[in-house]
């Protein structure tokens, strides 16, 4: 399973959207500071998530996420998620 994942920054309250086939493992990474484009905004907690079958589906609907319009959709989302 291929595993789209947005991420919400206990420090700023910003979000980073992903996509990996190890989820735990991923979310251990960003939370050690291996990952640089997150190391000054630690630490992290798994805010939604969406599994596919096909990596491909799984990378245009991350690429999606990053638009506008993907954002605003996410939005909505995430506004019905309590964290």
């Amino acid at each position: 399973m291929h595993v789209v994942y947005v991420l919400k920054s206990l420090k700023d309250g910003r979000t980073y959207i992903g996509c990996t086939k190890e989820l735990e493992n991923r979310i251990k990474e960003h939370n050690t500071g291996e990952v640089k484009s997150t190391k000054g905004r630690i630490p992290f907690v798994l805010w939604y998530k969406e599994e596919y079958v096909d990596k491909y589906e799984a990378f245009k609907r991350e690429q999606h996420f990053k638009t506008a319009w993907g954002r605003r959709q996410l939005r909505k989302i995430l506004s019905k998620i309590i964290l």
